[in-house]
């Protein structure tokens, strides 16, 4: 039978061979049973003769006894002699029998191991045969792969080059993009448009904790606003049954959800500058309650010990680093050339109140003032307390005694919500010499020539006049000339304004009802006021609420106003954020004519 090709048939004659072994092993051992067995009988043979023989002697003497035993003895010979023989052939036979077996055996053997011969050569032949055709496909392989190397480098060159292209048209769009912003921005100035920044805050926990359990699957799962870009918002809009309508918002700047307090503050930064440039300058926040306006002013609650860690100052907000980066600009001007003064008051129920006001006893609280205009025009509040400062911390320590005393309340929407405008005003007045006009004084020479020339007599002059000013309102840029000493003051307002609120979400009742009244109509008003001066009308509405009265010289033309908007990219907040949204592109529209510069006096060049 021939054997079947592959592993298993080598195992199948390998075992037959084993088999074939162990037979021949036990015949062999047979063999050598049945030679012991015979040597026995031949010892034992060998034996009984000298018995026999002996006996034989013994008896020798009696003829009776002596042919008995011849007889007995011829026939046990005989006997023996027959055992013997068949014994002889019984074992001839035997052997004769197993040399046969063997002789079959290893015949059957050698067939196997001719035929296990065989098979191992055409193995062989086929195993040769694969492998020849394996290589040929490894070498194929081999050439495929050499192939797409060389696609694969062509391509890299040609990506590299792509991306060297793609570089150099980003860096040309960067450019084109930055010249436009210093045109828009020019524009702006010349306009005197208003600038608008918009921030998406993130989806927070507490927004899973409001509205209704049937919109809590579409609504807090679902973000709809999102940053298109550095000056684009993309909102979009759905109602159940129609179709989702996407819409955009262009804003000077656009602030996606990760952005962080430092991103903010460097766009802020700018206009800083342009305060001790001579300009005055406004930055509000904007947006419904629970959008990040007073995260985005102020940053974590100030503490009274003001030592902030890392972590904490990194999540400043802009009116903190806004003092910072004033007080660092005016440390590089001579001393004594300048002082800054503080007020903070806050706008709640159409009333103002001064938050740094203090009574007999010297505790601060909140005292009630008015708001007036002046022969010129201009908002003033007579009475404001007006703290001087000397540096950030001692600002952030006023600052944070009034926030203690602003009117916060719980809603559904917010569990710290402010319930009303909070007005943080930094004057700087700066006093220099001379009678000419028109340099600025950030020549940094000449202004350390002046500071030497002026005697200790100007210092003294200084203090004096403002221990005498009866009042230190936060007016426009005023000149108060003498012989030799000439006053500058500008203004930074900051502006962190209460969120309006929809009376269903926030669930407000009593008290807190008519605070939101009060807040929206005030927002309501500040939004009638833009209008009227984007229609260029005669009569701007200013004194319809206290807060447009409070703020008519910033928003009117007299100072660069920033709106930072904030807004929330939840689904529930949609028709909240599309309000906001809506009155920030109205507010950039708005055509005030250029916000004028106060220049400096200083001496001429030939004194």
């Amino acid at each position: 039978m021939r054997p079947r090709r592959g592993l298993d048939s080598s195992s199948v004659w390998a075992q037959r061979v084993r088999q074939l072994e162990q037979r021949l092993r036990t015949k062999e051992e047979r063999i050598v049973v049945l030679e012991t067995e015979n040597a026995v009988l031949h010892l034992k043979l060998a034996e009984t003769f000298p018995y026999i023989l002996e006996t034989v002697m013994n008896f020798s003497t009696s003829p009776v006894f002596f042919s008995l035993y011849q007889g007995l003895a011829g026939r046990c010979t005989s006997e023996v002699l027959q055992l013997y023989a068949a014994h002889g052939q019984q074992m001839k036979f035997q052997r004769s029998s197993a040399v046969t077996q063997l002789h079959v055996a290893i015949k059957r053997l050698k067939q196997d191991l001719k035929s296990l011969h065989s098979f191992a050569l055409e193995l062989s032949k086929d195993f040769q045969r694969q492998s020849k055709t394996c290589l040929y496909q490894v070498l194929a392989a081999v050439q495929g792969i050499q192939l797409q190397n060389e696609a694969m480098q062509m391509f890299q060159i040609k990506a590299f080059d792509l991306e060297q292209s793609l570089q150099e048209v980003t860096e040309r769009y960067e450019k084109e993009k930055q010249k436009r912003k210093a045109l828009h921005n020019s524009l702006i100035e010349l306009r005197g448009n208003i600038r608008v920044h918009c921030r998406i805050r993130p989806l927070l926990p507490f927004d899973d904790a409001a509205g209704h359990s049937q919109d809590r699957q579409r609504s807090f799962s679902e973000k709809v606003a999102y940053a298109a870009d550095d000056e684009t918002i993309l909102v979009k809009c759905s109602r159940p049954g129609h179709a989702s309508v996407n819409k955009t918002f262009q804003f000077e700047r656009v602030y996606n959800d990760l952005e962080s307090q430092d991103a903010i503050f460097a766009d802020v930064a700018p206009l800083l500058t342009s305060l001790l440039d001579g300009y005055n300058v406004c930055i509000m926040a904007y947006g419904q309650t629970g959008s990040g306006k007073t995260y985005t002013m102020l940053g974590p609650q100030l503490e009274g010990n003001l030592a902030f860690t890392t972590e904490e100052e990194s999540e400043l907000g802009i009116i903190p680093r806004a003092t910072q980066e004033v007080f660092r600009l005016l440390s590089e001007k001579p001393p004594g050339s300048y002082w800054v003064e503080v007020s903070v008051v806050e706008v709640y129920n159409n009333e103002i109140f001064d938050l740094l006001a203090k009574d007999s006893c010297g505790k601060v609280f909140g005292i009630k003032r008015d708001v007036v205009t002046t022969r010129e025009g201009k908002s003033d509040v007579p009475l404001l307390t007006h703290e001087t400062v000397e540096n950030a911390s001692e600002f952030l320590h006023l600052v944070n005694k009034g926030l203690h005393l602003r009117v916060t309340h719980p809603t559904l929407v917010h569990a710290h919500s402010s319930r009303s405008h909070l007005v943080v005003t930094l004057n700087i007045t700066t006093v220099v010499f001379g009678d000419n006009f028109g340099i600025l004084w950030e020549d940094e020479q000449t202004s350390q020539r002046i500071n030497k020339e002026a005697s200790f007599t100007f210092t003294q002059k200084m203090r004096d006049n403002i221990s005498t000013s009866s009042s230190r309102a936060s007016s426009p840029v005023q000149l108060e000339a003498t012989e030799k000493m000439k006053q500058v003051k500008t203004r930074l307002q900051l502006v962190d304004l209460a969120g309006s609120e929809c009376v269903g979400m926030s669930g407000v009742t009593g008290a807190a009802l008519r605070e939101t009244s009060f807040i929206n109509r005030s927002l309501s008003a500040l939004a009638d006021v833009l209008g009227a001066i984007a229609e260029q009308r005669a009569h701007i509405p200013y004194r319809n609420s206290k807060l447009t009265h409070l703020l008519q010289d910033s928003v009117g033309g007299d100072a660069k106003l920033l709106v930072m908007l904030c807004i929330s990219p939840g689904q529930k907040y949609l028709t909240e954020s599309m309000q906001s949204l809506g009155f920030g592109t109205r507010a950039r529209q708005v055509q005030r004519g250029q916000v004028k510069k106060k220049n400096f006096p200083v001496p001429s060049k030939g004194k």
